[in-house]
């Protein structure tokens, strides 16, 4: 089936909305993170992307993503997926010698812990990097925000969120 003229010019709208809307919340929520930690930005950038792919797994779990996505919950480092500073380098474009630099300097820090997956952002560390409940419960605020906007916005979502 053929779509029509103005059924492609909706889809259009529709997509030039929701990117407008998901920009703005990236960029209010990357604005939350800078103005909360005193670090360089793209350390902070590095640092999310490594708690991002170190729980990638257990997000893909329902009953693991239930256990831990209570705000008293800490992953456990032993449970988490480390990432190569490679595909930190992938991931960002930027050239491997800067993630070794900046990856090694935060290993110091004690941010991040080496294991035999790669970097992981270790539970104890002081900065509560994946456990900041003030952080998260401003970042709900802005999902909330994002979500009544695009249904504002006209756009439709799934499973009536």
């Amino acid at each position: 089936m053929v779509g029509t003229a103005e059924d492609e010019d909706i889809a259009a709208d529709l997509i030039r909305t929701v990117s407008r809307h998901s920009l703005a919340y990236m960029l209010c929520a990357a604005s939350e993170m800078f103005r909360h930690y005193d670090f360089d930005p793209l350390d902070l950038m590095i640092i999310h992307a490594v708690l991002n792919a170190n729980v990638l797994k257990i997000m893909k779990n329902p009953e693991l993503d239930r256990q831990f996505g209570s705000i008293q919950a800490v992953e456990p480092d032993k449970i988490k997926q480390g990432v190569s500073r490679a595909a930190l380098s992938r991931f960002f474009g930027l050239p491997i010698e800067t993630v070794r630099r900046r990856a090694d300097r935060l290993k110091k820090q004690g941010i991040f812990r080496e294991t035999d997956q790669g970097l992981i952002v270790t539970e104890a560390n002081q900065f509560k990097f994946g456990n900041n409940h003030e952080l998260q419960r401003t970042n709900m605020l802005l999902v909330r925000k994002f979500l009544r906007d695009l249904t504002e916005a006209g756009v439709e979502l799934p499973g009536g969120i």
